[in-house]
C-alpha cells in the first residue's frame, strides 16, 4: 500500500533524499557505485509502494519505463556500438600498428610529451581507449629517457580527462551528458534545447579548462622533476584484470595495421559532424553553427557510429581481416561498456523514483528558499567534486548531482548552462584525481607507479585548479543571476 503522507507532502519530500544518501554512502564505503544505485533504487521503490512485493514491482517498473524511452535506447545503442567499434580496431591491429608507427618518431623528452598531446585527434573519443592506446607506447619510449613517470602520467591524464569532456561530438561522454540535461529540461519544462544547453555548459566547465591550461604549462614550461630512485610496484593497488588475460594475450599477437585505426576514426568524426549539420539544416537551421544546435545529436551519434561500423567492416574484409575475429571482438568491445550502460539505466530510473518521492519540491522548499542564486554553481561544483573523489566515477557523479543541480538552478534562478557546466566540472575533478578512477588506476598500472602516491601527486595540483574554478564560478555566477 502507498506510504501515507504528512501535511503538505513533507514526509514524502524528506524521503526523496534517502535514495541519494544510500547511493553516495554505499559508494564511498564499498568504493563501487553500482551496488549503491541498485539498493538506492530498490529502497526508493519500497518508499513509493510500501510493501515488499509492491515496492519490488515498482522498482522494476521504473527500469522498464526507462528502457521504454526512445532517447534512452538511442544512447544505450550508441554506447554498445561504439565499444564494438573499438573492439574491432583492437583485433585488426589498428591500435597496435598506430602505436608502433608513431613511437619510431620520438627521440627526446619534449618529443615524448608532445606525442601525448598530438595523439588527441586519433584517441579523443573515450578516456580508457586513449590511455590504453598511448600508454604502452609512452612507457616503451621512457626507458631510455631520464624523465619523471609522474610527470608523464599527469600529462597523459590531464590531456585526457580535461579535453575529452570539453568536446561536443563523437565521444563516449556526449550522449550520456546530453541525456542527463534532457531529463532535467523535460522535468522542469525549461524552454531551451538540451544540446544547446550542453554546448553552452562546455564554456562553463571551468575546472577542465583551468586544468588544461595548468597541464600545458607543466608539460612544456615547468622545471624537471626527479624520478624516484627505487622502483615501486603495488599489485593490490594497481590491480590486474585476470578475467581478460586471454584476450589481452591474443591482442598482443595481432599484426600491426595503423590504417585499421586511422580510417575508422576519421570516418566516425567526419560522418558525425556532417550528419549533425545535415540534420540541423533539415530542422530549419539557417547558419552553420545554428545547424549544430538544431540537430538531433542523440540520433546523429547513433547513426554515425552505425554507418561507420558497416563501412569499417567492409574495409576490414577488403584487407582480409578475419570475419569471425571481427564479429567476436565487436561483441567483446560492446560488452566492455555494459557497466556504463547499466549504470546509466539505473541513474535514469533513480531520477524517476526520487521525483515521485518529491525531490524537486523538497529542493524548492529548503535549499532553494535561502541560497543566493549566484552561489549555486560553486556549491554544486564543490559537492560534486567531493562525491566524485570518493566514488571515482564521473558518470556516476553526473547522474547523482545533475538532478540536484537542475533543481537548485530552477528554484533560485541561477543560470542553467552555468550550473550544468559546474556539474560536469565536478565529475571531471573525480576522474582526474580519485585513486578509484579508471584513468588514474590504468595510468599508474601501465607506467608502474604506486597508485596512492600517484593519486596524491595529482591531487595537490588539481586542488589548485579546483580552487581557481570555485572562484570563477562565484564571480561568473554573480553576473549571470
Amino acid at each position: 500500500m502507498p506510504l501515507p503522507e504528512l501535511k503538505g507532502g513533507e514526509w514524502m519530500d524528506w524521503l526523496s533524499l534517502i535514495p541519494f544518501v544510500i547511493v553516495i554512502g554505499l559508494s564511498i564505503w564499498l568504493k563501487k557505485i553500482l551496488p549503491g544505485l541498485v539498493l538506492g533504487l530498490l529502497v526508493g521503490g519500497l518508499l513509493v509502494e510500501f510493501s515488499v512485493l509492491g515496492g519490488t514491482q515498482k522498482t522494476v517498473d521504473y527500469i522498464v519505463t526507462t528502457l521504454s524511452d526512445a532517447n534512452n535506447i538511442k544512447i544505450i545503442a550508441f554506447l554498445y556500438l561504439f565499444g564494438g567499434l573499438i573492439g574491432m580496431m583492437q583485433i585488426s591491429g589498428g591500435i597496435k600498428g598506430f602505436s608502433e608507427w608513431i613511437g619510431d618518431k620520438i627521440d627526446s623528452q619534449r618529443g615524448l610529451l608532445s606525442l601525448v598531446w598530438l595523439t588527441l585527434p586519433f584517441t579523443f573519443m573515450m578516456p580508457m581507449f586513449r590511455i590504453m592506446m598511448i600508454g604502452p607506447v609512452v612507457k616503451s619510449l621512457m626507458k631510455d629517457m631520464s624523465i619523471s613517470k609522474r610527470k608523464v602520467g599527469f600529462t597523459m591524464d590531464v590531456s585526457t580527462s580535461s579535453v575529452i569532456v570539453l568536446l561536443p561530438v563523437a565521444t563516449a561522454f556526449v550522449g550520456f551528458m546530453v541525456s542527463l540535461v534532457e531529463s532535467g529540461v523535460q522535468k522542469y519544462n525549461i524552454g531551451m534545447d538540451p544540446y544547446q544547453i550542453f554546448l553552452l555548459s562546455i564554456l562553463f566547465n571551468f575546472f577542465a579548462i583551468v586544468m588544461l591550461v595548468i597541464g600545458l604549462i607543466r608539460t612544456f614550461w615547468s622545471s624537471s622533476e626527479k624520478e624516484r630512485s627505487k622502483k615501486q610496484t603495488d599489485e593490490e593497488n594497481n590491480g590486474h584484470d585476470y578475467h581478460r588475460a586471454g584476450i589481452e594475450k591474443e591482442l598482443s599477437t595481432v599484426k600491426s595495421q595503423p590504417w585499421n585505426l586511422i580510417v575508422p576514426l576519421f570516418l566516425l568524426l567526419g560522418l558525425t559532424l556532417f550528419l549533425l549539420w545535415q540534420d540541423g539544416v533539415a530542422n530549419g537551421a539557417d547558419t552553420f553553427f545554428e545547424a549544430f544546435s538544431e540537430g538531433d545529436a542523440t540520433f546523429v551519434m547513433l547513426l554515425g557510429v552505425f554507418v561507420t561500423l558497416i563501412l569499417t567492416f567492409v574495409f576490414y574484409m577488403i584487407r582480409r581481416q578475419s570475419m569471425e575475429e571481427s564479429i567476436y571482438h565487436f561483441y567483446d568491445g560492446g560488452n566492455q561498456l555494459m557497466q556504463a550502460i547499466i549504470l546509466l539505466i539505473l541513474v535514469w530510473a533513480l531520477s524517476l523514483v526520487t521525483e515521485d518521492l518529491g525531490f524537486s519540491q523538497f529542493i524548492n522548499a529548503t535549499l532553494g528558499s535561502f541560497l543566493p542564486g549566484f552561489t549555486i554553481p560553486a556549491i554544486v561544483f564543490i559537492l560534486g567534486a567531493i562525491v566524485s573523489y570518493f566514488i571515482g566515477s564521473s558518470w556516476g557523479t553526473w547522474g547523482i548531482i545533475m538532478p540536484l543541480g537542475m533543481a537548485l538552478a530552477v528554484s533560485t534562478g541561477a543560470s542553467i548552462p552555468l550550473t550544468v557546466g559546474a556539474v560536469f566540472a565536478s565529475g571531471s575533478f573525480g576522474a582526474m584525481t580519485s585513486p578509484l578512477g579508471d584513468t588514474t588506476i590504468t595510468t599508474a598500472s601501465i607506467l608502474e607507479m604506486p597508485l596512492v602516491d600517484y593519486a596524491r601527486y595529482k591531487l595537490k595540483i588539481c586542488a589548485v585548479g579546483a580552487g581557481i574554478a570555485v572562484a570563477i564560478y562565484l564571480a561568473v555566477g554573480f553576473f549571470f543571476v
